[in-house]
């Protein structure tokens, strides 16, 4: 009688830790498809992401152990692994996003000594104009770096601000209606249909990229309303990925959604991508901001699949000179006026400046899409809708 109790005790033993171990697995396959990657087993090639540089797949894996029944409120660390140089290694975590601008070897902190930081105390005329400037823009130029007088700001480095992350959904992203841009909720139906041709053929395996996502205003709408079976939001700004996460969080209907998410900081010149695996590709309020416009629409016409679409909007230089460059100009004047007349501002070129809608289609055609599938549309005082096929 006590071998036969002992005998089904150990058996006990052993089912509880059985169980708990398919019940891990299942946590993990869990975890890894709702991130977009392979769910039979922990570590394997992910479908789309890739080395930026080489174009090569990455092998993505779980970093650390889950416990207690689920992913611990940190989230879980991830780690991308180049199928052809193991050197190449980035990472991630579930509950901010994949980095994929940098190996996680080279990637640096922000300077936490400010020595490389203008200081706006000393300059009376900028502590002056700090005051008439939107909020939005407020901890852009009060935290501005120094330039040299023939360096450029690309605009999408000055979106890396958290004060321009914070504001962005609050009142920055509903002004560009001046424009004449429909709204967001007008432009996400007017994407979903010009989409819906591409998607209705593969649906079970459609995949998504929203370019330039900022704070998720439109991801969360493409996973929230489950036509999607896979969304990857991509952003070069930290701060803007962060503000994302935290409001996707905060989104019921996301976390009962069927669709797949995943948030990638990149950059749109080198997409980490490969070739031939994007069916819709969205750029909202975006294209402007491109500091190397020919690379970048060249790379979303070689992530695409044959037939697959593209849908942007953006701004003529007309409306963004008016709006910006003549703004940002009398800042630099007026901080050399107060310096003794000397050029003190950078040659700002913070926008990509498009002419025409002629100039727009060039562009387009030029990164290989066929003119016939390309059309421009120009709304309003200066908004511009895009739609092109592969």
């Amino acid at each position: 009688k006590a071998r036969f109790a002992a005998t089904h005790v150990n058996t006990s033993d052993d089912t509880v830790k059985d169980c708990k171990e398919m019940e891990r697995e299942r946590l993990k396959q869990e975890l890894l498809g709702r991130l977009g990657g392979p769910s039979l087993i922990s570590s394997s090639s992910d479908p789309v992401l890739a080395d930026p540089l080489t174009k090569e797949p990455l092998i993505m894996s779980l970093k650390g152990p889950i416990l207690g029944g689920g992913p611990p409120l940190s989230g879980i660390s991830l780690t991308l692994r180049s199928s052809v140089d193991s050197d190449r290694v980035f990472e991630g975590r579930t509950t901010t996003y994949i980095n994929l601008l940098e190996p996680a070897s080279t990637s640096t902190l922000p300077s936490e000594s400010g020595e490389d930081k203008t200081s706006v105390s000393s300059s009376p005329i900028l502590s002056f104009l700090l005051a008439l400037t939107p909020p939005p823009l407020r901890s852009i130029i009060a935290n501005a770096t120094h330039y040299s007088d023939d360096e450029s700001i690309p605009m999408r480095d000055l979106f890396t601000s958290p004060s321009v992350s914070f504001a962005y959904e609050r009142g920055w992203r509903q002004g560009f209606s001046a424009a004449g841009l429909p709204g967001a909720d007008k432009e996400f139906e007017m994407a979903n249909e010009y989409f819906a041709p591409i998607i209705e053929k593969k649906r079970e395996s459609s995949v998504l990229v929203d370019m330039s996502c900022a704070t998720g205003l439109f991801t969360r709408r493409f996973t929230k309303n489950n036509i999607y079976s896979r969304v990857i939001a991509c952003d070069y700004s930290d701060s803007m990925l962060s503000e994302a996460r935290r409001r996707i969080r905060s989104d019921s209907e996301i976390a009962s959604s069927s669709t797949k998410l995943d948030l990638v900081r990149c950059d749109v010149a080198n997409i980490p991508m490969k070739t031939g695996s994007i069916d819709a590709f969205h750029a909202g309020a975006a294209m402007h901001c491109w500091p190397e416009i020919e690379a970048s629409l060249k790379e979303i016409h070689r992530v695409l699949v044959p037939g697959g679409r593209y849908f942007a909007t953006t701004f003529l230089g007309t409306f963004l000179g008016g709006f910006w460059g003549n703004y940002l100009e009398y800042v630099a004047k007026a901080e050399g006026t107060a310096s003794g007349g000397a050029d003190m501002g950078p040659s700002v070129q913070a926008f990509q400046y498009y002419p025409s809608e002629e100039y727009l289609t060039d562009l387009l055609v030029g990164a290989g899409f066929d003119e016939e599938k390309v059309n421009v549309e120009v709304v309003g005082r200066g908004g511009v809708i895009i739609r092109c096929e592969k």
